[in-house]
């Protein structure tokens, strides 16, 4: 690899590019799904090529070649040197790059077991009895579960020095039961909905999530939810558990700090931002409680955007967003820090894959737990008027990442501290710094889960990457509830 990835930099080099990176990557992917007693879906798929990115003339370029042969790899070089100097003809700033100590690294991220020595018959055994037990509940008339694992191994050669060999194991499991009747339609998921639960971790995980014990119950809850009562409707005191409350930080935090979207520089799949520069260490952006990082590090945990080196070849690093409701800081690279009046990246650029140009992405943008000891029961029983709510199931929000809506599965509501009627279809909405300056305690460190988002998408040609965040549940007071159905 060490071979290939020179000559990459040589060829670009030699084409006249001040700078050049190379990125080869090898990849297999397995993802199964059954639904209702049968196999819906079965593949087994492996990628390996190499992606130049160069500097020349003051402009980038990129190109990609799914061919490791010396002419194929020369090719791409020279392409991606050409791109450069035709995007250059039509530069509006001179390029410059923050400076960053060339690494020589090699990182494998921690697991037990290879979840690629786990056969496609076992896979699809557990999914069928996870299967089995939701469709067990009577009233349950459609189930679906899944499984899926990925193996990622990159090398990272640039022309400043830098060597960094980095493998990644990701495991992750979900499963839904859906109940029709009448003209409703009522879901419940585990761990979570879309895909369920993710992490830079082997088999072990799947172990971890107790499929099979939590299925029947979620069927329960599915056919329960059409008895239940509809979610009222004005302000209420609201808690989220971590699973919703994780979204919620993706969506409303997570987005809008990519300083690329604050700069202008990007807007697919999801537009820009309202984070614009003027607001830094100069908004509230939360109340006291309210401390978020964007931390890859792996002491962080095994999160979805956990690795030792971005793709920039910039260490990972934890970076303070939210202190104590106060903005502090965005996603950068090396491209952008200076915007910022930073003399380095945050470590935040990562691609899908080789033949993808690294952009910055989220990295697990985490709320931090509570520093008083607090469980979950304990926050429900200091609360005396409100509503639970749990699991997301749709959301909604502005291009600039500022009004949204979101909808979760199923809800409680709270009374006299104690969890009383199941409530369905329960909403909530706001605007972003008026949602997280109401939030009056969060849980400690015992209900905190780090979530794994597999499917965020951003850029064009679109990129699917996984995100990691952090959340424990949390109380937020005087909130908008039954927005969604509001009128009907």
């Amino acid at each position: 690899m060490k071979a290939i990835a020179q000559l990459a930099l040589d060829t670009a080099s030699q084409r006249g590019a001040t700078y050049a990176d190379a990125r080869i990557v090898d990849e297999r992917q397995r993802a199964l799904s059954t639904k209702n007693g049968k196999t819906g879906h079965v593949s087994d798929a492996e990628s390996l090529g190499i992606g130049v990115r160069v500097i020349a003339d003051g402009a980038w370029g990129f190109a990609a070649s799914d061919s490791l042969k010396k002419e194929d790899v020369e090719g791409a070089a020279a392409q991606a040197v050409a791109i450069a100097r035709a995007s250059a003809t039509v530069k509006s700033q001179e390029l410059r790059l923050a400076a960053e100590k060339p690494a020589v690294a090699d990182w494998t991220c921690d697991y037990k077991i290879d979840p690629f020595t786990i056969s496609v018959e076992q896979n699809l055994d557990l999914l069928l009895k996870v299967d089995s037990e939701m469709r067990a509940v009577p009233g349950v008339t459609l189930a679906e579960a899944s499984l899926n694992f990925r193996r990622y191994e990159q090398w990272f050669y640039s022309s400043d020095g830098a060597r960094i060999h980095q493998l990644r194991f990701i495991s992750g499991a979900g499963y839904s039961a859906y109940s029709f009747a009448g003209s409703e339609i009522q879901k419940r998921s585990h761990p979570n909905s879309y895909g369920g639960q993710y992490q830079n971790k082997g088999y072990e995980l799947i172990d971890e999530l107790k499929l099979v014990e939590n299925a029947r119950r979620i069927g329960e809850e599915a056919v329960a939810l059409h008895k239940a009562e509809r979610c009222p409707e004005g302000k209420r005191t609201i808690v989220l558990d971590s699973s919703q409350l994780s979204l919620q930080i993706h969506e409303s935090i997570g987005h809008p700090i990519e300083l690329d979207r604050v700069l202008g520089m990007e807007a697919n799949f999801a537009g820009t931002s309202f984070l614009t520069l003027d607001k830094l260490r100069r908004l509230r952006y939360g109340s006291e409680l309210v401390n978020v990082v964007a931390d890859a590090t792996p002491a962080h945990g095994p999160g979805l955007g956990t690795f030792a080196y971005d793709d920039e070849g910039v260490a990972a690093q934890r970076t303070p967003i939210i202190t104590n409701g106060e903005f502090v800081g965005y996603l950068s690279s090396r491209e952008t820090a200076a915007a910022i009046g930073e003399k380095r990246s945050g470590g935040t650029m990562r691609a899908e894959g080789w033949n993808r140009l690294p952009i910055i992405r989220m990295t697990n943008v985490s709320i931090l737990p509570g520093e008083k000891a607090l469980s979950l029961a304990q926050l429900i029983a200091s609360t005396d008027d409100g509503i639970f709510m749990h699991t997301n199931r749709s959301w909604s929000i502005d291009d600039k990442r500022y009004n949204f809506q979101f909808g979760c599965e199923i809800g409680w509501e709270i009374k006299n501290g104690k969890l009383g009627r199941m409530l369905k279809n329960p909403s909530y909405s706001g605007i972003t710094t008026d949602f997280w300056n109401s939030m009056d305690a969060i849980c400690s460190r015992d209900a905190w889960t780090l979530w794994g988002t597999p499917n965020c998408g951003k850029g064009q040609p679109q990129q699917v990457m996984g995100t990691g965040h952090g959340a424990a549940p949390a109380r937020f007071r005087n909130v908008t509830v039954g927005s969604a159905y509001k009128g009907n």
